[in-house]
């Protein structure tokens, strides 16, 4: 017999199966000795009272073993021989439309600019030792997109816009754990997700698809309003295209304004990553002197506040994470935050970063920022990337012309004061203490004063300079949408091209991406049979 129960336990009850199935008799008057397993299918942390609770969704089986998998496998047909197309990019909207395109009997030819997910390892690991970024492999470019070293969440809100379960089930079938269909907050960590990325790629190549590293797209092919493949270096890669090139890829967006491709400046949020003792964070979240203690995961955080009609946000938190430079380029200072599958560094990092509508660019205070040398302002559609670029030279200069980073401790930050020393960091390029409330322009800088007060008031202890503002913080999305038909997916003009995921200006982060991958696909696929026939 199998019975599902919601069930609320003690962190140590919900630490082992053995502690559940306890439980199970103990409230539920289930014998042990006819629990023969169970399964956790939902798990989330209730750390509102002094009391926390993990609430548990459990399927039980009575007299029997489960006869099914942990998750849901999907069939990967061979595509030798089959119509071809072209993916763009090999972050996660890349990789789903791949792999859906093979399921549906479409042979992918996946392109990326960067490197293998191993070897931009050490690419990454160079940055920090040599204070130089590679503008083709780096924290944003290479196999697995920015997610790939940037922490490997899988939460997200666009429920509506696919199968969710679908992407976690996939990346359990290469093998991701299972937990992630269980939690709350589900997250792979980086330093599980090279692993998976490349079982990924391996199953593209074993079911006949080509995958392509080190290989930049330079040009679109048109003929008449229809795409027909493209052109990287002296090769051409023919068949309908998936645009996925990640929201960093400034050459892009600059290539197809150049072209008259249709695109349009999108809204942003900018600002810093904050750093905290994750002890400190534990013992505020947890609502106890001992923090986690030895069943409790690092604690997350979430804050969101209005100031002057702006919406003023944590995003991206990394419990037990570290700061890493995520500059795609020279002459930037960037920074995001990761952390591996334990959670277990000394550090608890988030972006803290305030709206900015691409109407807000009129305001000439926040676009008197220093030129970036050698870039030419066009203003229009890529205004709002521009501002990024102007904030981005901006870091760096403060950073001396380094990927140290431009810091000032959280406190002092609100009180415009400088910071004459800052705390011990995981940003392992350094930091070098600035007022970022005098250098940031002021419709940043101002709400973020108000918004830490804010979260402060909520939370007893957060505000505080035991927490260090790292700048900063601009890669929250793509400043850029590039304009498709709401039904068919395509491009407003050219058929053939299948704008996708983050940088094309549809997705926020690796769910929502690979959701917007899978559809794509699906969409092209519809494409060719409709110009077969």
């Amino acid at each position: 017999m199998i019975e599902e129960y919601q069930i609320r336990v003690l962190p140590e009850q919900a630490a082992s199966e053995q502690g559940i199935k306890q439980f199970l008799q103990d409230e539920k008057g289930l014998s042990v000795d006819e629990v023969t397993a169970v399964r956790v299918l939902k798990r989330s942390i209730d750390a509102r009272q002094r009391t926390i609770y993990v609430n548990l969704k459990v399927r039980v089986y009575l007299n029997e073993l489960p006869s099914d998998d942990e998750f849901v496998r999907t069939d990967y047909p061979n595509v030798e021989g089959r119509p071809q197309a072209v993916v763009v990019g090999a972050g996660p909207g890349g990789l789903f439309a791949a792999l859906r395109l093979i399921e549906l009997g479409v042979r992918p030819v996946v392109v990326e600019r960067g490197k293998s997910v191993h070897e931009r390892r050490k690419d990454i690991a160079q940055i920090s030792r040599s204070q130089m970024v590679d503008p083709e492999s780096n924290y944003s470019f290479g196999e697995g997109g920015a997610g790939a070293f940037s922490d490997g969440k899988l939460y997200t809100r666009s429920k509506k816009r696919g199968n969710v379960e679908k992407i976690l089930n996939v990346f359990c079938q290469h093998g991701a754990s299972t937990n992630i269909l269980a939690d709350a907050h589900p997250h792979l960590g980086t330093d599980k997700l090279p692993n998976i990325i490349e079982a990924m790629r391996n199953t593209i190549i074993r079911c006949g698809g080509e995958v392509h590293f080190e290989t930049k797209m330079d040009a679109i092919l048109v003929e008449g309003n229809r795409v027909e493949g493209v052109r990287c270096g002296n090769q051409t890669f023919k068949g309908p295209v998936v645009l996925a090139t990640g929201h960093s890829a400034r050459d892009v967006y600059r290539y197809l304004y150049a072209q008259g491709i249709e695109i349009e400046a999108k809204d942003l949020a900018v600002g810093v990553r904050l750093e905290h003792p994750s002890e400190l964070i534990d013992k505020i979240q947890y609502h106890r002197k001992e923090g986690r203690g030895e069943y409790l995961p690092a604690a997350e955080y979430s804050f969101v506040t209005q100031v002057d009609g702006r919406g003023v946000y944590s995003f991206c938190m990394c419990p037990g994470g570290t700061v890493v430079p995520a500059a795609s380029g020279p002459n930037q200072v960037v920074v995001n935050g990761m952390s591996n599958s334990l959670r277990n560094s000394p550090w608890s990092n988030s972006g803290m970063v305030v709206e900015l509508h691409v109407d807000d660019l009129a305001d000439r205070s926040i676009m008197e920022l220093p030129p970036v040398p050698g870039i030419e302002p066009k203003g229009g559609a890529l205004a709002m990337m521009e501002f990024q670029e102007r904030l981005e030279y901006l870091s760096f200069l403060q950073g001396n012309r380094t990927q140290k980073a431009p810091a000032q401790r959280m406190a002092h930050f609100v009180n415009g004061k400088g910071s004459y020393d800052l705390p011990k960091t995981s940003y392992t390029p350094g930091l070098i203490s600035t007022p970022i409330h005098f250098w940031m322009p002021d419709f940043v800088s101002k709400r973020l004063q108000q918004g830490f007060k804010n979260f402060g008031k909520a939370s007893h202890g957060f505000l505080t300079n035991e927490a260090v503002m790292i700048g900063v913080e601009t890669r929250t999305s793509a400043p850029v949408r590039i304009l498709r038909d709401r039904e068919t997916l395509q491009h407003v003009r050219l058929q053939g091209l299948f704008p996708c995921g983050e940088g094309a200006g549809y997705a926020g982060g690796i769910v929502s991406a690979g959701v917007d991958g899978e559809r794509c696909a699906e969409m092209l696929a519809a494409y060719m049979n409709s110009v077969r026939r």
